[in-house]
């Protein structure tokens, strides 16, 4: 019986301290104004308190039943104090978002442009991309309204930067290197982009002079971060070019955290709009997901994953090109047979583990693979006719071609096919010593690739088959029977098996400091990469390249808040699968790197104007290129010559003008200025297929003074012509003419019946953060843009027109964004 009582006391005791001592929990992610997440936060209570980690995210118990004051501080952000009353075993939820300690900016200033612009960084906020029109809306429609940023061609989200081509360039998604599909010849196949735009926190972009912990291209880098739920949202995009539809979420316990977005477009509001009558169904569609979990303090897992699906089916029917001069206008007319049915589907995943070993080491583990299954199968008649046009106004016929100066047509077949598998396995760490910054990483990459490349072309004028050049026959007919072979005018036939092993890895280093009263941030770094190509019947060839790379940017103590950068070095491109094949379609293992030695001269002054802050962005740069591999530009297909056989060089100067034109808004003017030729062969210097002279862009935000819920967005660009290109098989330094000046400007009108002002209490609209519906113009001014040049030859005069291919005319889109 004692020990039975005694049993009960104590359990009433255990139960009632207990009770007494229950606690309550606060957690939650602290971001700033741009939603990227504060590390080093302290969260603090009486004596009691903790940090947030690397994702911003902390965790705290408190005692339930009390007033309490729990106060937030940080050295660069404004403190404040939450005071709150818990109940017990209560698990609250707080997400703030700090500002920026304005008073403290002086001591803070290269801290917290550390990452943009001390770097020659440009960072572009979601919201901006996700607003702005575009036939290809998303974050490289934003890019090409920039400065030292081209792009020709309003279907394609490839983009050349700086004289370079669309394979210079690298995208990163958290850190993770991501693929393109390899057999894309046009703009109108491409689809999506891999970037989802609606899953996206943070953009940054490089148009040169980057560090070494970017990999190994000459170009650009495109650094894409992948942004964090708080709490649960979803979106939902409708337009008629297709939709998009998003979500994400946090566990309870704030540790496990998913966003996930569809996509589906659809472009034949675009192509149907063109000069080509069709019969065209796509279908683009892709999934993507981000999940991270937090195991504990110190080790966070994240996944990223995506399959995309594009299929596109092309029957072309007819199409009339009028070009000429007015005194002299003539018309081509072609009349098809057959069609093109290409599949592109791609699959991709990578892990990523983050542990922060002490405040001063992170260290990171990623792992990567993508595979890419593509086919371009078409088989299409083409039966053209040059003429002369009608030019009658009073003739029924007006317009029609009345007279035919040249007849013939052209047969292109192709059944091409590759498979891809492309592995990558990484180690990255970043280690703080005082005021030292110190980065290291190591990758291995292993690519296998088997490719089919089989395509002819034949080409019939006036019932005889063209040849192409170089081929010596005798036709002494009717004197001896013609028996020479008859052969297409093109034809590549190959089959390739071919691995690619790389080992690639950096270090560099990062200082902050002071020279006199001015603050200077240092970065020095080297990259080193050895590859080796092998495969069926290829030989065995490996070789290794070093690019040492440095950055110095200086803010003096002046009136004017002017920062300068200095940045260069050595920049290499290992060759890609694509490179390595040559015009016949066979893989040249011995084709080097090419190399760049680039140097650019930064300046950003911040100022007011209008009482709002401005900032002037300027860049000049210059790149000396050797090794370099020739190629010849249709389209956005890249074929290359494999040989490093050429020289080229390339200078510039970029301007870019942004703050609030409009109160509220961000704007933008851009204008560039390029000139980039090669020599090739040692035949003198000509101009490179993406020498684009002159560029200007706006980029445009308004609203209606009396109606503020009413928006416009205006993107305009106007590029001067690149080179037009030259035909198959012909001498590119006999074909340097350009094409026509590029001038599109795209707007779009707005109206939003809810945003995070005017939220709804009641009614149908109160499950909405954003509701807003509107319409788009592409190409407001229906200018004629050409793309390539079809090259046609008039029997009677053996005069070669270059016809132009034109793109989209004006068109209309709606659409509806909607935000829970």
């Amino acid at each position: 019986m004692k020990t039975n009582k005694f049993l009960q006391i104590l359990l009433v005791f255990l139960i009632g301290n207990t009770i007494f001592s229950q606690t309550a929990t606060i957690k939650g992610v602290i971001l700033d104004n741009e939603n990227q997440p504060i590390p080093g936060v302290n969260v603090t209570f009486n004596a009691s308190g903790t940090l947030t980690d690397f994702s911003g995210f902390y965790l705290l118990e408190v005692p339930e039943n009390q007033e309490l004051t729990i106060n937030f501080s940080h050295i660069s952000f404004k403190n404040f104090s939450l005071e709150i009353n818990f109940e017990a075993n209560e698990d609250f939820e707080f997400n703030p978002v700090m500002e920026l300690d304005i008073e403290g900016i002086d001591e803070v200033i290269i801290s917290s442009r550390q990452n943009k612009q001390v770097q020659g960084i440009i960072n572009l906020t979601p919201e901006t991309i996700r607003r702005i029109p575009g036939a290809q809306s998303g974050v490289e429609n934003l890019l090409k309204s920039l400065p030292g940023v081209s792009s020709n061609n309003e279907l394609s989200t490839q983009y050349a930067v700086r004289g370079g081509n669309y394979d210079e360039n690298l995208v990163y998604v958290n850190e993770i290197e991501v693929y393109r599909p390899f057999l894309i010849r046009s703009g109108q196949q491409e689809g999506l982009s891999f970037v989802n735009s609606d899953l996206t926190s943070n953009v940054d972009f490089s148009a040169g002079g980057f560090q070494a912990k970017y990999g190994d291209k000459l170009s650009s880098v495109l650094d894409i971060t992948y942004r964090r739920p708080v709490a649960f949202d979803a979106s939902v995009d409708l337009s008629l070019l297709g939709a998009s539809v998003s979500a994400g979420g946090i566990s309870k316990n704030g540790r496990l955290t998913a966003i996930g977005g569809l996509r589906y477009r659809n472009n034949s509001l675009l192509v149907n709009a063109q000069e080509t009558e069709t019969n065209f169904t796509p279908v683009f569609a892709d999934a993507q997901t981000y999940i991270t979990y937090k195991v504990n303090n110190k080790l966070e897992l994240g996944f990223l994953g995506n399959i995309s699906i594009n299929d596109y089916s092309y029957e072309p029917l007819t199409r009339q090109t009028n070009f000429g001069t007015i005194a002299d206008p003539k018309a081509l007319l072609i009349f098809y047979e057959g069609q093109e049915k290409d599949t592109y589907e791609t699959y991709f995943g990578a892990f990523k583990a983050t542990y922060a070993a002490n405040e001063n080491l992170t260290l990171k583990f990623i792992g990567s693979a993508y595979h890419t299954q593509e086919q371009e199968h078409f088989d299409i008649l083409a039966q053209y006719r040059i003429g002369e046009v009608n030019t009658d106004i009073g003739s029924s016929g007006l317009g029609d071609v009345e007279f035919s100066r040249a007849i013939g047509s052209q047969l292109t077949h192709a059944r091409n096919d590759l498979d891809a598998l492309i592995f990558n396995l990484e180690h990255k760490g970043d280690y703080s010593i005082s005021d030292h910054q110190i980065s290291y990483g190591l990758k291995y990459t292993r690519e296998d690739i088997r490719d089919r490349v089989q395509e002819y072309e034949i080409i019939d004028s006036a019932g005889f088959s063209i040849r192409p050049p170089g081929i010596e026959f005798i036709n002494d007919q009717p004197y001896n029977p013609f028996n020479s072979p008859l052969v297409p005018f093109n034809d590549i036939d190959a089959f390739n098996d071919v691995q690619i092993n790389r080992i690639s890895g950096f270090v560099q280093w990062s200082k902050r400091t002071n020279l006199g009263e001015n603050e200077v941030w240092l970065n020095a770094g080297v990259r080193a990469h050895n590859w080796t190509v092998s495969g069926e019947g290829i030989e065995s060839v490996t070789q290794t390249v070093f690019s040492p790379r440095a950055q110095v940017a200086l803010k003096p103590k002046w009136e004017a808040d002017m920062l300068f950068r200095l940045s260069g070095g050595f920049y290499h491109q290992p060759p890609f699968y694509r490179e390595l094949r040559d015009s016949t379609g066979t893989v040249r293992p011995n084709v080097k790197a090419q190399q760049s030695v680039h140097i650019v001269l930064g300046n950003d002054y911040s100022f007011k104007m209008w009482d709002r802050a401005f900032i002037l962005n300027s860049e000049v740069y210059y790149k000396s290129l050797t090794d370099v591999n020739p190629y010849t530009l249709e389209n956005v297909r890249i074929r290359y010559r494999a040989e490093n056989n050429a020289i080229a060089y390339a200078y510039g100067l970029d301007l870019r003008l942004t703050g609030e034109f409009v109160p509220g808004t961000e704007s933008w003017l851009s204008f560039g200025y390029l000139k980039t030729e090669e020599n090739i062969n040692d035949r003198g210097y000509i101009f490179r297929p993406t020498d684009q002279r002159l560029k200007f862009g706006i980029l445009f935000q308004d609203y209606a003074p009396k109606i503020p819920d009413l928006k416009m967005y205006l993107n305009l660009v106007y590029n001067t012509g690149l080179p037009g290109g030259s035909p198959s098989y012909a001498d590119p330094y006999d074909f340097q003419t350009r094409l026509p000046d590029y001038k599109r400007a795209d707007v779009g009108f707005s109206y939003v019946l809810v945003n995070e002002d005017k939220l709804r209490d009641s009614g149908w609209l109160k499950p909405f953060k954003e509701f807003s519906f509107g319409f788009e113009i592409y190409n407001i001014f229906d200018v004629q843009n050409s793309i390539t040049n079809t090259f046609v030859r008039d029997v009677d005069t053996k005069v070669q027109y270059a016809i132009p291919n034109f793109l989209t005319p004006r068109v209309f889109n709606v659409r509806t964004t909607m935000r829970f």
